[in-house]
């Protein structure tokens, strides 16, 4: 029996599986178990940004594992403490709360913020369209998207999205019952939007009338991926709360809310909690993707590489302009949206060994591991510029 139809015997059907098995990853590249090799362009999608088999990574997976794999968070644990005390030299920010994911990450951004604005008045909870938050409750609240809400309602209330990058609307939809807004700074799920400077001065200036706090959904931007250690660092503008999840755990599930002065005393023992949250070997592993991030230049390489890829993905523009109606995007977080729908081509893509994905039906979206290098770019571009020749 193929594993497709093993999968499908056994699995809830949430997944549209590609038509590979995968046997292991080296460096960028993934190979199947008929040995055939594949250029990873979209990394687990922002999970993977030291790649495949990292050395350094192993080793501290495996001295960790020797140690202990797992301990209640009532117990201090040095894995942890290392990564956190990183985060917060390298973030800026003050306080850190581990969790196991991304969209847990955003759980507890809400709660900090609901219990924050229960010590002001405030109840009102603001999102924005077209984001991507995650899959529970609280982070469907603060979507508009069916696909994603469809037949999960009723929602949690005091909630409310705004359409993104339109100014009036977000003007009408803030008052001082705002607790918090949340704001994807470069949509990812969404087809890779960054927000506008002006829409950035609006609410910077709403912030300061109002005194609501901002919350920066950095899950899919953050560590690096932009050449910057964060999305909302190419705006002028400064959150209350982070939330971070994909790359930090090097592969490993992991996630984190990080928080400034403000809502450093919000939480108190007992308010909020996790088993697995700050798991020490995906905490070990993170202290080790941070730190190639930053100090070991890959941050610089996202920055770097991202201009190769923008520059080549412009000249794509430029030469074939039925095709493609804009590219969005900062370091190595780009969008190329095209004027038609992309699965076929990400198929052709992948027939021809290079994996890439499609978002909102007409954007291939590039979120490649940080380690790439121009050669690996130049491949992917040769082939879109192969297959868009054929497109009418």
């Amino acid at each position: 029996m193929h594993a497709l139809e093993r999968e499908s015997a056994v699995f809830f059907h949430t997944y549209k599986r590609l038509p590979l098995e995968i046997d292991r990853g080296e460096g960028v590249f993934l190979y199947t178990k008929d040995g055939k090799r594949y250029l990873d362009m979209f990394g687990g999608l922002a999970v993977n940004a030291l790649g495949y088999g990292d050395p350094d990574l192993l080793t501290a997976i495996h001295e960790q594992s020797r140690r202990y794999i797992h301990l209640s968070n009532y117990y201090l644990q040095e894995p942890q403490l290392q990564l956190a005390e990183a985060l917060v030299k390298y973030s800026g920010f003050s306080r850190v709360f581990f969790s196991n994911s991304g969209t847990e990450a955003v759980e507890g951004a809400l709660k900090i913020a609901r219990r924050w604005g229960a010590r002001h008045g405030k109840t009102d909870l603001l999102s924005f369209s077209n984001a991507f938050h995650g899959r529970t409750f609280g982070a469907l609240s603060l979507m508009d998207r069916p696909n994603y809400r469809e037949g999960y309602g009723p929602f949690l209330p005091n909630c409310c999205v705004a359409g993104f990058n339109d100014i009036e609307q977000l003007d009408h939809a803030i008052s001082r019952k705002t607790t918090a807004v949340i704001l994807e700074f470069i949509q990812g799920e969404g087809g890779i939007h960054p927000v506008s400077e002006a829409f950035v001065a609006k609410l910077r200036a709403l912030k300061k009338q109002y005194g609501f706090l901002l919350i920066a959904d950095e899950i899919q931007s953050g560590i690096g991926r932009t050449g910057k250690m964060f999305g909302f660092q190419h705006f002028d503008i400064s959150p209350d709360i982070v939330t971070i999840a994909k790359p930090i755990g090097g592969g490993l599930p992991l996630g984190a809310v990080l928080g400034n002065d403000t809502v450093a005393s919000v939480l108190e023992p007992g308010l909020h909690g996790t088993t697995f949250g700050g798991n020490p070997v995906a905490c070990a592993a993170g202290s080790v993707v941070l730190r190639k991030v930053t100090e070991g230049g890959l941050m610089k390489n996202a920055e770097r590489i991202g201009m190769v890829l923008r520059s080549r993905l412009n000249e794509l523009q430029t030469e074939f302009p039925h095709l493609v109606k804009e590219i969005r995007g900062f370091g190595l977080m780009q969008g190329l949206d095209l004027t038609r729908e992309g699965d076929s081509i990400v198929t052709e893509l992948r027939e021809r060994g290079i994996l890439l994905n499609c978002t909102g039906k007409t954007v291939l979206r590039f979120l490649p591991p940080l380690i790439i290098n121009e050669r690996h770019v130049e491949e992917t571009i040769s082939h879109l510029r192969e297959i868009f020749r054929t497109l009418k």
